[in-house]
């Protein structure tokens, strides 16, 4: 008998074969972030640091960097969002900051967005981001600015996209990382229906 004679009489009709393993479902629920999430989001953000240029910083956040960044979101009372699994993992996380530091009426903020390594591809992004935008709007946000590399950045411009963002812009050379020159698209999103601010302004 020839040996692929012989493989082929070797597999077992398909009613005989064992069922494939079906994988878990891709489930998350996604919830207010905590202080106590800051360490997982602290290293999400930090893989996307050391491995990619979709972020111009050049290092990791220390934990006391993201504590003041969380504090400072909570005292304005602006979204900061964390998705997680049913056994408590945050798979990934979104907030919004002041477009500029000095304007306490919190009507025109930034947007940023990052998912866990193996949660891309999964709709868990436009879920985040659509979660993100309804709190704005409950916060009084007027307007969204999202700022994206240039490079390797595809699938953040194209949520942002579908989301209802407008390119308004790019900059060339503002960001260097990895021995190249970087670029910026920004992006904005004008939200309608949005409630009485939270923290000041008029």
């Amino acid at each position: 008998m020839l040996e692929e004679e012989y493989q082929q009489r070797r597999v077992l009709p398909r009613h005989l074969r064992a069922p494939a393993p079906v994988e878990p479902a891709f489930t998350y629920a996604i919830r207010a972030a905590t202080a106590a999430d800051l360490p997982e989001v602290r290293e999400i953000h930090t893989h996307y640091v050391r491995n990619s240029s979709v972020t111009f910083d050049a290092a990791a956040f220390t934990f006391a960097a993201w504590k003041k960044r969380f504090d400072e979101v909570q005292r304005r009372k602006l979204p900061f969002l964390v998705a997680e699994n049913p056994s408590g993992q945050v798979l990934g996380y979104a907030l919004v900051e002041p477009w500029n530091i000095r304007d306490r009426s919190n009507r025109v903020v930034e947007d940023s967005i990052y998912l866990g390594a193996a949660s891309g591809g999964k709709g868990l992004g436009r879920a985040l981001m659509e979660a993100l935008l309804e709190a704005c709007r409950t916060a009084g946000v007027r307007e969204v600015i999202a700022v994206i590399a240039d490079r390797s950045a595809d699938a953040s411009i194209r949520l942002h996209e579908r989301l209802g963002f407008e390119e308004v812009g790019r900059m060339g050379r503002v960001g260097y990382k990895y021995d190249r020159w970087l670029g910026t698209v920004t992006m904005r999103l004008r939200l309608r229906g949005t409630r009485k601010p939270l923290f000041g302004g008029r």
